[in-house]
């Protein structure tokens, strides 16, 4: 049997991305980039540097997600451990932990080592600990939680981070994926940069849980949580770097511009957190739980399971207005 040997010139003697001086460039008439993400490296050599003393971290992506060996978090851990934790939460922008059988009050007191925690008005909570909401999806109670955002940007004081634990998980999917909004941000190209620089932005809780309210409920909810203004680029206030603060499921406008003008811009700037170098993704098993800073990163979690059960519980640390 012959071969088919393709006869055509060929014109190139060396890879294609040789000479490109290792950037980003568009494709196309397309809204889209390829190329290596060459503002990474500094962090990814900054992160892989790190050493730690009171346990051990496997980082997960170039610039965010570690997963932490080493710490039960059922103990009473000491100061110092508690301390290092935080710093490693601050550099890796979510720790992991595996094999943490927690109750709930084990749950609720390792997170509020870290801070106060929050009540959510609209997520059903643990029977016996209301700072734990309770994700408890099935046949019956599907997930849509698979859009990218930051938890409670709809209030004047966002969460700071947020403690989750899987309770019960799927063998396969509902993976959680965390996107680095300090990456993103100085991903943007330098005109869209400066604009989003000047840019506020309104969030507000009724995009995502309005709808089940009757107008006399939604008008009663937002007397206590009222449409609050945002920097669309906000300032970490402990490590000092920009941050991308824009997601789809909660801003309602851009503050000065116009309802289309306002849609593109949000589309645009959110777009930022789905780009795969700037990511991590986790695996869910039983007792795994995740510990993000909800300042930096947004996160996606996938609702690729149904009809199967996912149990997951969270604490979250009440934080501060963004700036």
């Amino acid at each position: 049997m012959g071969t088919t040997t393709d006869t055509a010139p060929r014109t190139g003697t060396e890879d294609p991305g040789s000479g490109l001086d290792a950037k980003r460039m568009s494709l196309g008439p397309f809204d889209v980039q390829v190329g290596p993400a060459a503002h990474l490296a500094a962090e990814r050599q900054r992160l892989a540097a790190l050493q730690w003393q009171h346990f051990d971290a496997r980082p997960l992506g170039a610039t965010i997600g570690a997963e932490i060996s080493g710490v039960d978090l059922r103990a009473e851990l000491d100061d110092a451990v508690i301390a290092e934790l935080r710093r490693a939460w601050l550099d890796y922008k979510v720790i992991f932990f595996r094999d943490q059988p927690l109750t709930a009050a084990q749950h609720v007191a390792f997170a509020r080592r870290f801070g106060d925690l929050e009540i959510h008005p609209f997520i059903p909570a643990n029977a016996e600990h209301p700072e734990l909401v309770r994700f408890e999806k099935s046949a019956e109670v599907g997930g849509y939680e698979n859009i990218w955002h930051s938890d409670v940007s709809w209030r004047e004081i966002p969460s700071m981070g947020a403690v989750l634990h899987a309770v019960s998980v799927p063998q396969a999917g509902g993976d959680t994926v965390f996107a680095d909004m300090a990456a993103a941000y100085e991903a943007l190209p330098d005109d869209l940069r400066a604009q989003a620089d000047g840019l506020s932005a309104i969030h507000d809780f009724a995009l995502a849980f309005g709808r089940n309210l009757d107008e006399q409920a939604l008008a009663d909810m937002h007397l206590l949580h009222p449409p609050v203004e945002h920097p669309v680029v906000r300032t970490h206030p402990e490590t000092g770097r920009r941050l991308l603060y824009v997601n789809r499921v909660f801003v309602r406008e851009i503050v000065g511009l116009d309802r289309e003008a306002s849609a593109v811009m949000i589309e645009r700037l959110s777009r930022y957190a789905s780009i795969p170098e700037y990511q991590c993704r986790f695996h869910w098993e039983p007792d795994s739980v995740a510990f993000w800073d909800n300042r930096a990163v947004q996160h996606y979690a996938c609702s690729d399971y149904w009809p199967e059960i996912r149990i997951m519980e969270r604490a979250s640390i009440i934080g501060d207005r963004p700036h």
